[in-house]
């Protein structure tokens, strides 16, 4: 039996948290359900895919303990229609085996299953713990979770690399790559941190981490084995398994010869990249014809037509074109929050580095592509 009575903005707050890990596609039902379990005057929320395991706890007055799992998408549906600031009953009919939810004069009713078959990830010790800004994770995650790879067949590529990086000052660095374009950002090694294994953290929890720590104005806690993670992100943990292979050696891939250095403002090429683009939607490619003092855009296509634009740019060496899938130049693009991009070339075939012209804690790597 469960029965408790709950206000309805932080129960709603708490399921859309809870839901968003659960699949609305699921061959086994109790993993569409989310876990109700009271302890003392507050009741624990938890739902799981069986690879990442989100729950939270949300004061309640409670009249009878228990316990009990109902569909995770249908009660928040329900909750969110429900009147701001209203009280919630919430109680297990034993015969039925529904739960009733009542608020006001609406009353609805929800099949359940029991709680006892709701499965739990198993939880390892975690011998790595440290604290991380969470805007510093926000960071990390907006500079390079756009590049991880979406293929499901190159399972090593899809996530962020979080790992510890040594030198004269030790960094927690983060790394994603599809192949075409990887992203590097990193923050000061967090106290706690040092030793700790390289670790692939799915590309689903990722987004996840994202959301939860993009509310929170405080630290998040950290707490790694070489398979689990887990995040204490304010009154919310979320769990998950780590992604089970080798990430490969991403500095060889980042150029150390490249002399030839434009730098532009960053909006106005977005700006002139997406008017050209205009023509290449379907092939995708932009040529980059660099000079000394401007930056041509142009775009060709026997089907679509043809469009150019330019702009100005800093730039003092001997002139290159350069051909990109504009879609991977403004995914990058798009964390220059400093302004000016700066952009590292040696040629018009070989990758470029691009970076930030006011911030040293991120580079991104792009190849070209024939246009």
């Amino acid at each position: 039996m469960i029965k408790l009575t709950i206000e309805r903005g932080s129960l709603l707050k708490a399921l859309s948290h809870i839901q968003s890990v659960v699949e609305r596609r699921q061959t086994i039902p109790i993993l569409s359900n989310v876990l109700l379990e009271t302890s003392g005057d507050s009741v624990q929320l938890r739902a799981t895919d069986n690879e990442i395991e989100i729950s939270e706890s949300v004061p309640a007055g409670v009249e009878i303990q228990g316990a009990v799992t109902v569909p995770a998408h249908k009660l928040y549906d329900i909750v969110k229609k429900l009147a701001d600031g209203s009280q919630i009953a919430l109680a297990l009919n034993g015969e039925t085996n529904q739960v009733t939810i009542q608020s006001g004069r609406s009353r609805f009713s929800l099949a359940s299953l029991p709680a006892d078959g709701f499965p739990s990830m198993t939880r390892e010790d975690m011998p790595f713990h440290f604290d991380v800004a969470a805007s510093d994770i926000c960071a990390l995650i907006a500079k390079t979770g756009f590049a991880a790879s979406v293929e499901e067949t190159r399972y090593n590529l899809n996530g962020i690399y979080l790992h510890e990086k040594n030198g004269e000052n030790p960094r927690l660095t983060a790394v994603a790559t599809d192949g075409h374009r990887l992203a590097c950002a990193y923050v000061s090694l967090p106290e706690g941190a040092k030793g700790m294994p390289g670790v692939i953290i799915p590309r689903k929890t990722i987004g996840e981490l994202s959301k939860l720590a993009g509310e929170l104005d405080g630290t998040v806690n950290v707490a790694l084995s070489a398979n689990q993670i887990r995040f204490t992100i304010g009154d919310v943990d979320l769990a998950s398994r780590l992604i089970d292979g080798t990430y490969p050696d991403y500095e060889r891939v980042i150029p150390v010869s490249n002399d030839k250095v434009l730098e532009a403002d960053a909006a106005v090429l977005m700006d002139v990249i997406e008017r050209v683009a205009v023509v290449s939607e379907k092939s995708r490619g932009i040529k980059l014809s660099i000079n000394r003092g401007l930056l041509q855009v142009s775009a060709a296509s026997a089907d679509e037509g043809s469009a150019e634009d330019e702009m100005d740019a800093t730039y003092d060496s001997e002139p290159v074109e350069i051909g990109f899938n504009y879609r991977y130049l403004l995914d990058i693009l798009a964390q220059m929050k400093g302004g000016k991009v700066q952009m590292k070339l040696t040629d018009g075939v070989s990758p470029v580095i691009l970076g930030d012209a006011g911030d040293d804690k991120a580079l991104f790597v792009l190849m070209p592509m024939r246009v």
